[in-house]
């Protein structure tokens, strides 16, 4: 038998936010998670962060709908890491650094990301990091 492993990832908030509020490639990541085709690594950190983000004003949605969106679609298909070791990778802002810690301790494949402070590095001590189109074209998902 072929047994595939199956990629670890961690999504950066920009693309989070794109993948649960927006049709387009980036939704695609919902299925994915949800169906175990990909492992999303998930600290306390980054799983405020999106909380926070999802209620900016300009998303329009009610603590219910945030809750929702976190507790049905999100937490019943991560798998939860302890950060112990805090990084200082990217100075230009270190708010970054938290998606670097994670995919570190929780052994990553890749970090998919929007953010041209994450994307500049490429890699990260072995960790791919790249753009959710970048991770779709690779056929990495299929």
């Amino acid at each position: 038998m072929n047994f595939k492993q199956v990629p670890k990832i961690v999504i950066d908030t920009n693309v989070f936010i794109s993948a649960v509020l927006f049709r387009g490639q980036t939704s695609r990541l919902v299925s994915l998670w949800q169906k175990g085709a990909v492992s999303v690594l998930m600290s306390p950190a980054i799983l405020k962060e999106y909380a926070r983000a999802l209620a900016y004003p300009k998303f329009k949605l009610t603590r219910r709908e945030i809750r929702g969106i976190i507790e049905q679609e999100l937490l019943p298909y991560i798998i939860p890491v302890r950060v112990k070791n805090r990084l200082h990778v990217i100075a230009q802002d270190p708010s970054d650094n938290k998606f670097l810690e994670l995919a570190k301790e929780g052994k990553a494949d890749y970090i998919l990301s929007g953010d041209n402070h994450l994307l500049d590095l490429k890699t990260f001590r072995g960790i791919q990091i790249i753009t959710p189109n970048e991770f779709f074209e690779s056929g990495i998902d299929s």
